[in-house]
């Protein structure tokens, strides 16, 4: 999968990763005013999506990561 995904012009690329990583991402920003239990994962995977072609989404989810460390009890790192 990774192959044909690199097959694939850079601009096209980055259009589908950003097409798909901001509508994850949007969602998730929908489902904090609308009920819905899947609001930060969303968010996290719209993150990823874009991550994959852009450095400064790469830079967000690290930040995301360093956050979510810290709201996630101890007890149940590993």
């Amino acid at each position: 999968m990774k192959k044909k995904w690199l097959l694939l012009p850079k601009r096209l690329r980055q259009i589908i990763a950003f097409s798909v990583g901001s509508f994850l991402v949007l969602a998730g920003l929908v489902l904090i005013v609308l009920p819905g239990p899947f609001t930060m994962p969303l968010v996290i995977a719209g993150l990823f999506v874009l991550a994959v072609e852009f450095a400064w989404a790469e830079r967000f989810l690290a930040k995301a990561k360093v956050h979510a460390n810290k709201i996630v009890p101890k007890k149940y790192k590993k």
